[in-house]
């Protein structure tokens, strides 16, 4: 189990969870003995705004204190060898040779990205990189994201750029997800992860790009993190199943209002005008979960600048009640870990997040409940499942960097 209630208010900083000497060490090992330059970028949790972010919608994350450590350094050639600690694997390609991974492949996200990098309009040369990670894999907390923008701000760095656009490296990092890796995923996990603000959660304008600070202040409350030990594969079948079925809707609704483009074009009231001539009442669904989400979303972002705790936890717990019975991403693990949460006194609001199917729960807990909280979710969940849950008490960390 992690973190425990007298660490809650302070939790680690992500930079001071990785042994950064080790891992050089590590790296001279195996690379030679100049040593490495060090990058590092968060995942991240999402508080609310699920499955809006492809729909051109809302959403307001936080970068976590867990994300992946980058030892790199430049090459004169133009050949990436890459190392994964979590892999315990060494793999290399050319950039001037045919592609070396496949989707789903682990190196697909390395290579993906460098050549992402060099379709946006970086040049650049090869490099030894060493990578660890603390994200857990398939968890909802973009590890996947996380890996692509280190592994991209240091190429880029080790390649001389400097003053480095941090929309544009989130994009790439899109582009590789989408074209190496077989995701179609939104922007939101390489947007919070590139761009992610001390003390802020961001609200996100998937469309425009435009990114607020909101300020998470909170006072006596944790963002703590459970991890249901369920892992996911976001490109799963039922992932991508979902985006077609908003399409379809968008396409429906087309014919009242020709202008739309997404479903952020479409208020609760022009849905609720129209949605009974829509005959797929399983894309109705699809359609009533992203568009009271973007609402519940803009309500949580004001909730959050008027210190308002109850409201934004009111806010998530319809959030995942439409998550599991309009959009179905939930899962019978998650959904206990939820009713649970729920029902305990300190609790201010829990959800789902990230993609479903498995990973993980966030949840607005009260700092003089943490214990309490804790035991009692890990000691009924063992009850019923088999895996192992995990608690990560978080605060906003800042986004890619050098160290």
């Amino acid at each position: 189990m992690e973190t425990s209630a007298s660490t809650a208010a302070q939790p680690v900083n992500l930079v001071e969870s990785f042994d950064a000497l080790a891992l050089g060490n590590l790296f001279q090992g195996l690379f030679g003995d100049a040593r490495p330059r060090f990058f590092v970028a968060p995942g991240r949790v999402n508080l609310i705004g699920e499955h809006t972010d492809y729909n051109d919608g809302f959403v307001l994350p936080l970068a976590i204190n867990r994300g992946t450590l980058i030892a790199g350094r430049s090459r004169a050639d133009r050949k990436i060898r890459v190392h994964s600690i979590e892999r315990q694997e060494t793999r290399e390609f050319s950039l001037d040779g045919p592609l070396q991974s496949h989707p789903h492949d682990w190196l697909s996200y390395v290579e993906g990205e460098a050549r992402s990098l060099e379709e946006s309009g970086w040049r650049i040369n090869g490099a030894d990189l060493l990578i660890e990670s603390n994200v857990p894999v398939g968890s909802g907390l973009s590890s996947s994201a996380a890996l692509e923008n280190s592994v991209g701000f240091a190429l880029l760095s080790l390649n001389g750029y400097s003053d480095i656009d941090l929309k544009k490296l989130a994009l790439a990092g899109q582009s590789a997800e989408h074209r190496y890796v077989g995701t179609k995923c939104g922007i939101m996990d390489q947007f919070i992860t590139a761009m992610g603000q001390q003390r802020h959660a961001l609200l996100i304008d998937c469309r425009t790009l435009e990114a607020t600070p909101i300020p998470l202040d909170l006072p006596g409350i944790a963002v703590v993190i459970v991890d249901s030990g369920v892992k996911h594969e976001l490109a799963s079948s039922a992932y991508n199943e979902r985006r077609r079925q908003c399409q379809d809707g968008v396409a429906f609704f087309q014919q009242f209002m020709p202008d739309i483009t997404a479903l952020r074009d479409i208020s609760t009231q022009a849905f609720e005008r129209y949605e009974s001539q829509l005959p797929d009442p399983t894309i109705r669904k699809r359609m009533r979960h992203v568009i009271t989400e973007n609402e519940r979303t803009l309500f949580a972002a004001e909730a959050l600048k008027h210190h308002d705790a109850e409201r934004l936890g009111q806010l998530m717990n319809a959030s995942h009640q439409s998550l599991q019975l309009d959009y179905e991403v939930s899962c019978a693990e998650l959904d206990l870990l939820v009713e649970l949460a729920q029902g305990l006194d300190g609790v201010i609001g829990a959800r789902m997040t990230g993609g479903g199917f498995g990973g993980c729960t966030v949840n607005l807990v009260r700092i003089d409940a943490l214990e309490g909280f804790k035991q009692t979710l890990e000691m009924e969940y063992n009850r019923q499942f088999e895996y192992p849950v995990s608690f990560y008490v978080t605060q906003p960390q800042s986004g890619v960097r050098e160290l």
